[in-house]
């Protein structure tokens, strides 16, 4: 048994993509179009697992966007997907001045939280040891949920 990959279905494509390639970082690597069944997959990697997601087609983010529209929810049981990072200040940094809102600031250096578009919780853990605590993080508050 392996692991494939986590889909979340999204509401909004372009913005989705804007947010997990441009403002996170992942990678796209597939996508597939299916109009019999009006939806789009788009598969992404995260920068350090590209090579292996090309070659072995995991691990992988699925974004599953149904081109009739619909509200989803996030339902209770799924949790968050994690993604470790080199350095969590500069990419909490560089994702709050693209406009993300970074709901448990990475205050001990380790961990922090933010939400997708569709309000996916997102899990960034720094690679290694915690990094110094640092202004900022220190001070900030916690903003909504995560």
């Amino acid at each position: 048994m392996r692991y494939l990959h986590t889909m979340v279905r999204v509401r909004d494509l372009e913005e989705s993509l804007d947010f997990y390639c441009n403002k996170l970082g992942l990678v796209e690597v597939r996508r597939r179009e299916d109009p019999r069944g009006r939806y789009t997959l788009v598969f992404l990697a995260a920068p350090e697992d590209v090579a292996r997601a090309r070659e072995e087609r995991a691990p992988l983010l699925e974004l599953t966007y149904n081109w009739d529209p619909e509200d989803y929810t996030i339902g209770r049981a799924f949790g968050h997907l994690a993604y470790e990072v080199d350095d969590i200040y500069a990419l909490c940094q560089r994702l709050m001045e693209s406009g993300v809102t970074i709901n448990r600031p990475p205050r001990d250096g380790r961990m922090a939280f933010i939400r997708s578009p569709d309000g996916i919780s997102i899990e960034l853990l720094q690679k290694g040891e915690p990094l110094p605590p640092r202004e900022p993080w220190v001070s900030m508050p916690n903003v909504g949920t995560w």
